[in-house]
């Protein structure tokens, strides 16, 4: 009885010491799914967050001196789970930010982080909305949402018939997951196909998707020119198979960015051929940036998961994400003191004023990932570009074109969308002095 006293003596002195410690370095909660049906696609992109942190401490010693640390925090794509992740990790000495990494999830922390001065980092995905800063503060949604995936696939259909004015009487359905994320592209589209006259078909698919036979049978009965896929997880793979049993051309299917990675395809192979999907960044290890994960943190034998698995499509996204991170920290510092630990309301400050130009992105070894990203007050996106991918019954083949998003038809909407979110809370926006604090 004695040892045990001893034992939880000790144990409650290291964690003291610990958070101590932690204090001095800059800590990110890392929420994560590796278990459940969507851990195929949330695994690969675990790995790249939390191999970067380590290529980060190894490579550099961390931001300007300050030394990087991490906690996984494992929510099945639960909201509730995702909450009290949340609620367990968001006291820890230094938080920077979080990244939900599911729309349901983000959804519940919206309404937390105004009040624990905490931003949310939600790099495609979450609320549309949210695109507005002067009434989202603390949400970043960079480099695209739903509504931007959605009117690139619209415009890029457009180009594939020969113009807008070729999709008047056309079909085009959405199969989606039925849930928040799956929802958040409807209102585009329901407004695109105002604007050109095609007819919006909507066909759910009950969470996690591993069931869609009734799905599919719709898709053959209504006959569509076009379906777009907006799944994540087992729901990918399964789409594919069911388009090729029902004989649906798969070159006619297009899938939002979290419906074009390895896991979705890589099980159906040549039956997946011809099948397209956003893209947001591009794959493979040449880039510099995998380069020196492979060499400071794989090398090392220190990589958190599979060496093949580095510079896939979700890993590499998950990279991403993580550098925003630690370049939101690294501006805050800029202003508020190198070598010191960032608050949550300082690295928020950081994300709205992010400059990653090319120059910038060819330094982080980030050349010919992604496109450059600028935020301010106003715009908490940065970029709304993305390509088309196709999958060739082997790999992906990323096209040359580039697409934006139409401005003219998403700000209205944005500006709409944020008026009522703010009306629905009784809440104001924010005033222009707010933006230099």
């Amino acid at each position: 009885m004695k040892f045990r006293s001893f034992a939880v003596a000790g144990l409650l002195a290291a964690a003291a010491a610990g958070a101590f410690a932690q204090a001095k370095e800059q800590f990110f909660p890392l929420l994560s799914y590796r278990t459940g049906p969507y851990a195929p696609n949330g695994t690969p992109w675990a790995n790249g967050k939390q191999d970067y942190l380590k290529m980060i401490n190894a490579r550099d010693g961390g931001i300007n001196g300050v030394k990087l640390t991490w906690e996984e925090c494992e929510t099945g794509y639960a909201t509730d789970k995702g909450v009290e992740c949340y609620e367990r990790l968001k006291s820890h000495p230094g938080v920077a930010l979080f990244d939900p990494q599911a729309t349901g999830i983000t959804f519940a922390l919206t309404e937390k982080v105004p009040a624990d001065k905490i931003p949310l980092i939600t790099l495609g995905y979450g609320l549309a909305v949210s695109q507005d800063g002067n009434a989202f503060k603390w949400n970043f949604p960079i480099m695209g949402s739903y509504w931007t995936g959605a009117d690139i696939l619209i415009q890029s259909i457009a180009k594939r018939e020969g113009g807008f004015d070729k999709l008047k009487g056309k079909k085009i359905a959405l199969v989606y997951h039925d849930s928040p994320f799956g929802k958040e592209p409807i209102p585009l589209l329901q407004e695109r196909a105002k604007m050109h006259g095609f007819q919006l078909e909507l066909i759910p698919v009950t969470a996690p998707g591993v069931e869609q036979k009734a799905a599919w049978l719709q898709v053959r009965q209504q006959r569509p020119d076009y379906v777009l896929l907006w799944g994540w997880g087992v729901m990918n793979s399964t789409a594919l198979k069911e388009a090729q049993a029902t004989g649906y051309p798969r070159d006619k299917m297009y899938g939002v960015w979290w419906s074009g990675a390895e896991p979705d395809v890589k099980d159906v192979g040549e039956g997946a051929k011809g099948y397209n999907a956003l893209a947001l960044n591009t794959s493979g290890q040449q880039p510099k940036v995998i380069q020196d994960i492979l060499k400071y943190v794989h090398d090392k034998g220190q990589g958190t998961g599979p060496r093949d698995e580095v510079g896939s499509v979700l890993y590499t996204r998950g990279v991403i994400i993580q550098m925003l991170g630690v370049e939101a920290v690294r501006r805050a510092q800029e202003r508020f003191g190198k070598g010191k630990v960032m608050t949550g309301e300082q690295v928020r400050w950081g994300l709205e004023n992010l400059a990653l130009d090319q120059k910038r992105l060819d330094a982080l070894g980030f050349a010919g990932v992604l496109r450059p990203i600028s935020t301010s007050c106003q715009d908490h996106m940065g970029s709304t570009w993305a390509r088309i991918e196709t999958w060739d019954g082997k790999q992906w083949k990323l096209s040359n074109d580039w697409y934006e998003a139409d401005e003219q038809i998403i700000k209205p909407m944005v500006k709409t969308g944020a008026e009522k979110y703010l009306a629905d809370k009784k809440m104001q926006r924010r005033a222009p002095a707010d933006c230099q604090s």
